[in-house]
């Protein structure tokens, strides 16, 4: 059976080490993950999603603008025929996220078009546990 691939990396800002430890135990668990690196507009996921025929982008953001930064990315997979694409993230999303309520959090970036949106504080199974369902691997 192929493995499933992920296209993942940093949106705006450089803050990497929790994603590249995260990518580590994805490919472990039999899934291929596209790292391309920090520093990324939407667009380069997008991009990169089309060009390894990506199953799922997942975004880390940990700067705290994420609210803002990816306004639109359901829109524009859509625009490109990436419709079906699975959209996660995850980080310290917005700025003062210990203060806020997790669950307004969650499903602003849902309403968003996010199919699943994690703190920075989520285990790597869960995630994995979540990449199992969302691709009928269960």
């Amino acid at each position: 059976m192929e493995k499933k691939k992920l296209v993942t990396g940093v949106l705006i800002d450089i803050h990497n080490i929790g994603l590249r430890i995260l990518n580590m135990v994805l490919n472990a668990s039999g899934f291929e993950t596209i790292y391309i690196g920090a520093r990324l507009t939407q667009e380069d996921f997008i991009r990169a999603a089309q060009e390894t025929n990506a199953d799922v982008i997942l975004i880390s953001s940990s700067y705290g603008h994420a609210e803002i930064d990816a306004q639109g990315m359901r829109e524009k997979c859509k625009e490109v025929g990436l419709e079906n694409i699975i959209l996660y993230i995850g980080g310290n999303l917005v700025i003062g996220q210990q203060c806020r309520n997790w669950s307004e959090i969650e499903e602003t970036f849902k309403k968003m078009g996010f199919n699943r949106v994690y703190a920075s504080s989520v285990m790597p199974q869960d995630v994995i546990k979540d990449l199992r369902q969302d691709l009928g691997l269960v």
